[in-house]
């Protein structure tokens, strides 16, 4: 029993050790060392039952204490695991917000969104094309008068607080 407690303890240490390498790994080799990692814990779990079915086993004098070790080392071991999924849940969430950073970097916004689906709504109802082409040319005519207006109304506004005040 010995023996194995402190090879499930070596691994314990040796665990930990890699979670402190984990964020300082580059993205390639972050998988395999979550793999190797959570391969450890595995077996690490599979040497406390062992453990713990001979710790029953033990003299009644000894018997607590080795329960206690047991207990101890299957604690730590269950914040390995914790600390390891939180890491994997961040890592997924930083790698999502990359993910949706780079798709709105690459999208493409136009000033009138809606004028789109207008455009589509027409040619489903069967509008002709040439229909289509006056209100595209009119939304661009909207929009040269929209931007004169206000130019045309920003020298106003000046000439009026030049002359006035």
């Amino acid at each position: 029993m010995e023996a194995l407690y402190h090879q499930s303890n070596k691994h314990v240490h040796e665990v930990q050790s890699q979670m402190g390498r984990l964020e300082s790994c580059d993205k390639q080799s972050v998988h395999l060392l979550e793999n190797e990692i959570q391969a450890r814990i595995d077996q690490i779990f599979s040497n406390l039952e062992r453990l713990e079915i001979l710790s029953s086993k033990e003299p009644p004098t000894k018997r607590q204490n080795a329960k206690l070790r047991v207990d101890q080392l299957k604690y730590d071991v269950q914040h390995l695991q914790t600390a390891l999924r939180n890491f994997q849940h961040r890592r997924y969430a930083r790698e999502q917000q990359e993910r949706e950073r780079e798709e709105l970097m690459t999208r493409s916004y136009t000033t009138n969104g809606t004028q789109k689906k207008i455009l589509d709504v027409a040619n489903m109802l069967g509008l002709s094309n040439t229909v289509m082409r006056l209100i595209e040319k009119r939304a661009f005519q909207d929009k040269v008068i929209m931007i004169g207006g206000m130019l045309l109304t920003c020298v106003i506004m000046f000439l009026v607080f030049k002359y006035l005040t």
